[in-house]
């Protein structure tokens, strides 16, 4: 049987090099990997969302310095298989988790979506492809299932720690940017249009696997996660490891020169603050941020390092790219004034050259929100925005009655991170970019089933705790 089969693949081969050279072995090699791949993913669906999240962090990386391919689209051939895999694998009462508000509300958010393909404004079906499946797509595919999958606070904490591992990979790269050099790839970004936006006076912004906006926004969020985890623990080595990350966290963040990540940093930290309920720690951590924002507006501190610098002119209200995005709001204020459904789908943004015959294909949005009030209307923004707060409200609800005060550390930290790419995307497009859709997504998900695994971990304290007879015998 091998032997046939070992022919097989032979022949396969010499053809696939007669007929394409070397790149027809490379895709056989490819093929096979892919089949390895489905099996795995097949035999246990929970290889389909823990390999999701290195390849959301990753994706950006092959893309440059590989190319050759929409690499985005394996984001949805990863769902899609851990979909069909699930629905074999898991039971019916598997499935119960899902049915929930939160599921609801992503699939209304959807059907809406979907029906802005016959906008009377006219956007391209292509654009309107191609954006819906940031926009509507990932959340709807991402969050139903991560209740089915995930099924205790053990794979909650796989899932933290993947995240925190691939943030500091990511935030490795982007030092490594500004002090070592560039691959091939990225070099090739920044002899491109991306110098315009990542060469300034000379100093480059760290971008690492994505943009620097991205970049900067989610390691800030994650300094705060970090930091969270780390106060949180119990644990000597656990909290230095998770400090020493935050710090790689916040030095890669300041060598993006995003000043978005600023909003992100403070939001996600007064979140985090806000959430833990506690007066003494709403006091200090007021005073402290009090004092970040003082130092950074009224003082000259640090001034002498472009990073620094950078981020400083965030809290300018005079900043010339502030001025820019408040007149881009004011012209399409006027022009939307109209249209109560917005422009449609695609037609601004990454995706607005299929669009060119559109007003709005010129407008840069620099903000998700306005984006989607662009896209959509008053009416999407709307239910978009009263949708994303009513979660996070109830998502708040659901931290303050959990019970283990281990567990309610490690969901404050990833809420707060969400509430940062929430807020932060005011300013830039990050919570519809990978890898912050994919981490809000699974934030959603995570705590809401928060409950479960509180009663999950005080039926274990409750089995390894003596019993009243065995104290007795004691």
């Amino acid at each position: 049987m091998f032997l046939v089969f070992g022919i097989i693949v032979a022949l396969l081969c010499s053809v696939a090099v007669f007929e394409f050279s070397i790149v027809g072995p490379l895709i056989l090699v490819v093929l096979a990997l892919g089949v390895v791949y489905s099996i795995f993913v097949f035999k246990n669906p929970r290889v389909g969302l823990y390999s999701l999240i290195p390849y959301c962090f990753l994706m950006g990386f092959l893309a440059r310095e590989i190319g050759g391919f929409q690499y985005g689209l394996l984001v949805e051939i990863i769902l899609v298989l851990t979909w069909i895999s699930s629905l074999i694998y898991y039971k019916k009462d598997d499935w119960q988790d899902m049915k929930n508000d939160m599921s609801l509300l992503f699939l209304i958010w959807f059907i809406f979506s979907f029906l802005q393909v016959i906008n009377p404004a006219g956007a391209s079906v292509i654009g309107w492809v191609n954006e819906i499946r940031s926009e509507a797509l990932y959340p709807l595919m991402i969050i139903p299932i991560t209740f089915v999958i995930i099924k205790n606070h053990k794979d909650l904490d796989l899932v933290i720690k993947l995240c925190l591992s691939m943030a500091l990979i990511a935030a490795l790269n982007g030092i490594k940017q500004k002090h070592i050099g560039m691959f091939p790839g990225e070099q090739a970004f920044i002899d491109g249009p991306g110098g315009l936006t990542h060469m300034i006076n000379g100093q480059l912004r760290a971008f690492s696997f994505y943009d620097a906006g991205n970049f900067g926004a989610f390691e800030a969020c994650f300094v705060v996660m970090a930091v969270v985890l780390a106060l949180g623990s119990s644990t000597l080595w656990k909290k230095v490891v998770l400090l020493g990350m935050a710090a790689i966290y916040i030095y890669a963040m300041l060598l993006s020169g995003t000043r978005g990540a600023f909003f992100a940093l403070v939001v996600a930290a007064i979140f985090a603050i806000f959430l833990t309920k506690n007066w003494k720690v709403l006091i200090l951590g007021g005073i402290f941020m009090a004092g970040f924002f003082v130092i950074l507006k009224f003082t000259y501190i640090g001034s002498g390092n472009y990073s620094i610098q950078r981020f400083r002119s965030s809290v300018d209200p005079n900043d010339a790219s502030l001025l820019v995005r408040f007149n881009t709001q004011r012209m399409l204020k006027e022009y939307m004034s109209s249209r109560p459904f917005g422009g449609g789908l695609g037609v601004l943004g990454n995706n607005s050259s299929y669009n060119q015959d559109k007003w709005l294909s010129i407008i840069q949005p620099d903000s998700y929100w306005v984006k989607i009030w662009a896209m959509t209307g008053i009416v999407g923004i709307t239910m978009w925005f009263c949708m994303m707060m009513y979660i996070l409200g109830k998502c708040c609800g659901i931290i303050w009655m959990i019970r283990n005060k281990q567990l309610q550390i490690k969901m404050i930290a990833i809420l707060s991170f969400t509430a940062g790419i929430f807020f932060c995307s005011y300013g830039n497009e990050v919570i519809n970019a990978m890898p912050s859709a994919l981490v809000t997504s699974l934030t959603f998900a995570l705590v809401y089933m928060a409950p479960k695994f509180d009663r999950q971990l005080a039926d274990e304290t409750n089995s390894s705790a003596p019993s009243t007879t065995d104290i007795q015998l004691i």
